[in-house]
């Protein structure tokens, strides 16, 4: 891609806040997007070849929403953490196994896209964002789902596919977690907590394509309790 035409899209941008560049072949983040530092609000560079994103991200003052869907990242730089505007990060299919130490500072996040990656466990830093709603960490190579997931705050969680046999029962006690999908993991229905469907927010569980028929899920105790939450979120929703 030429000089201009990226000059004719930093144009464009600086007018509007919104830099979209998609499917152009970068091999790398534009660093004259740094001019537009602190105007630019949301920046889409998905289905590109980015392997690495450098430390000037952190001068992105004002970004509410980054897209780097389809690239070649396999880290963040942690002067991403300091944007305290993001609220939505969208990363899927790049190849991540894990997230900066400092991940938890970005204090205004609510979607989280990290499906088609290779992260092993939840991040535990994700407990540290108070404004999550969704979390998506789909196609991943996750085992299993740690203590630490009972801090979560989303509101929806979404594990399919990957390979987890084990969760904690911790997952019951998280304060606003409404939808937990966990299709087409490696779970026995002996490994699913049963507080899960007595004693917990949640409302819609989605578990098909595990080791179990789900009509053995239906004779489990709390199975009449998940069915009231689940009918009653039905009707608010009809």
């Amino acid at each position: 891609m030429g000089n201009s035409a990226l000059k004719a899209h930093l144009e464009t941008a600086q007018k509007t806040g919104v830099f979209q560049l998609t499917g152009k072949g970068l091999s790398e983040f534009p660093e004259d997007l740094q001019k537009l530092a602190s105007n630019l609000r949301t920046i889409d560079l998905s289905n590109n070849k980015i392997e690495i994103l450098p430390p000037l991200m952190g001068k992105f003052s004002v970004l509410r929403s980054l897209a780097l869907n389809h690239n070649k990242l396999t880290a963040l730089p942690e002067e991403l953490c300091k944007l305290k505007k993001l609220e939505a990060l969208h990363l899927n299919g790049n190849h991540f196994t894990q997230l900066p130490a400092t991940f938890g500072h970005l204090s205004a996040l609510k979607t989280l896209s990290l499906s088609g990656n290779k992260l092993r466990t939840v991040p535990t830093q994700l407990c540290s964002l108070r404004h999550l709603d969704v979390v998506d960490l789909s196609k991943n190579q996750i085992q299993c789902v740690p203590d630490t997931v009972g801090e979560l705050q989303a509101i929806e969680l979404n594990l399919n596919q990957n390979q987890i046999s084990q969760i904690s029962v911790q997952i019951a006690h998280c304060p606003r977690l409404k939808v937990l999908r966990l299709e087409e993991n490696c779970l026995e229905l002996s490994m699913l907590p049963q507080s899960i469907l007595s004693d917990s927010q949640i409302s819609l569980l989605a578990v098909e394509g595990n080791l179990f028929e789900i009509k053995k899920l239906r004779e489990l105790d709390g199975y009449d309790q998940y069915m009231e939450r689940f009918t009653a979120t039905k009707k608010k929703f009809a």
